[in-house]
């Protein structure tokens, strides 16, 4: 990919992804994402900002919880027409009203409607499956195995892969798993949060407001992965911008590689 040289950092990569979580812990505190009420919310949302914005994404789940639909026996007795009305906010409306018919069709065949069940599978099981649906990438399955279904997987997005590029731990045409089993070697840890601050930078980044599905029963290890992942994200959208990246201000300035303290490059 062109953009920003990769100058690879020379300490090991599991021990900056760590201090990096420290660092955006206390600059952040914790983001209660996923903001939904239900793991249903979660699983149509994982689909719907394919390719788009989250407000956008927010447009078309407000249609769909108006609608009463917003259900697998809603999305499941809805005509497929209806559904991509509901959906059009989001963008690619008939592709992704097709993708959550056929999600729940999956289930019901698989699990006999039940999204409990499904989600006791074992999560190598269950990710192999969801990859297995048609416009079901590695993000969006893991998007929903973590934070629909409490599963301790990490999700790789655009702004992960911008991070290490230009931080020179992994370029940013890494493959997938390799982004994914990387961070989950080094954040496998559920104390790694007893060794966190509060938040302590005054950062004018608000979290989102907590909700049923951010406050939901997980392990240690789980809510480690959804708040770093969140913590990046926020990066991202307030400080690692495409271009004219705000490093200067960044909580992850002091970890830039000296070779090139203020990337302009997008990525």
């Amino acid at each position: 990919m062109k953009g920003t040289p990769f100058v690879p950092q020379v300490a090991p990569a599991e021990g900056l992804l760590r201090e990096y979580y420290r660092v955006l812990y206390a600059a952040f505190g914790r983001q209660h994402w996923w903001p939904a009420r239900t793991r249903f919310e979660v699983i149509v949302g994982a689909y719907l900002t394919q390719n788009t914005a989250w407000t956008n994404v927010e447009k078309a789940m407000r249609k769909l919880r108006s609608a009463g639909v917003l259900n697998l026996d809603g999305i499941r007795n809805l005509s497929l027409e209806r559904l991509e009305t509901l959906v059009r906010p989001a963008g690619y409306f008939r592709q992704k009203a097709q993708r959550l018919k056929t999600f729940v069709a999956f289930v019901d065949e698989n699990y006999g409607g039940s999204l409990r069940r499904m989600f006791a599978q074992p999560t190598a099981k269950l990710r192999e499956e969801l990859l297995s649906l048609n416009g079901v990438g590695p993000e969006t399955a893991d998007s929903i195995l973590l934070y629909a279904g409490q599963h301790p997987v990490f999700v790789v997005d655009a702004y992960t892969r911008r991070v290490l590029h230009r931080h020179g731990i992994l370029p940013a045409i890494a493959d997938y798993e390799d982004i994914r089993e990387l961070f989950e070697r080094a954040l496998n840890n559920k104390d790694l949060n007893a060794t966190c601050p509060e938040k302590i930078e005054a950062i004018p980044v608000q979290p989102h407001l907590p909700s049923a599905m951010s406050r939901a029963k997980r392990s240690s290890v789980a809510q480690i992965y959804n708040d770093m992942h969140g913590l990046i994200v926020q990066t991202g959208k307030h400080f690692c911008f495409k271009r004219n990246p705000a490093c200067p201000t960044c909580p992850l300035r002091d970890f830039l590689p000296k070779t090139m303290p203020f990337v302009q490059n997008p990525l």
